[in-house]
């Protein structure tokens, strides 16, 4: 049996997005709000040599989302997917990923483009973005489907 763990907030991400509908969604969206993800000062050591990797996976809580369910419709789709199909928020862990550009490092502050979650959201993990999956042979499901 796996143990449960309590995962705690390392920083929080400032962005430009106050309010759930001011976040871009839908086909073909591109996230391209720049903001900052700001650690907590005993994770600023963790930062080190972050500097050299152009993108970062932000792993975070959709804090403000409430309830779940394993079908819905994402933004623009008449057909309903599985949950672990979409982005929703609506998850039974309401873990999320965004991988951002990484544009500079002050401190324990990363200032990065690519944000799409709301300014206080609680941050719980970076790592650097690396794949050996040629884009090529990525496949993108019922989005790839739709043009996205």
């Amino acid at each position: 049996m796996t143990a449960l763990f309590t995962p705690i907030a390392i920083g929080h991400a400032r962005t430009p997005f106050r309010e759930l509908s001011e976040i871009p969604k839908g086909p073909g969206t591109q996230h391209v709000a720049t903001g900052t993800i700001e650690l907590l000062p005993e994770f600023e050591e963790g930062l080190t040599d972050i500097e050299g990797f152009s993108h970062l996976f932000i792993l975070w809580i959709f804090d403000r989302s409430e309830g779940w369910a394993l079908l819905g419709n994402p933004p623009g789709e008449i057909t309903p997917h599985g949950v672990f199909a979409t982005r929703s928020p609506y998850r039974p862990n309401p873990i999320a990923q965004t991988t951002v550009e990484l544009l500079g490092r002050d401190g324990a502050k990363l200032t990065v483009r690519g944000v799409d979650m709301l300014d206080g959201t609680p941050i719980l993990d970076i790592k650097p973005y690396s794949s050996s999956i040629p884009a090529e042979t990525l496949r993108l499901g019922w989005m790839e489907k739709r043009g996205r």
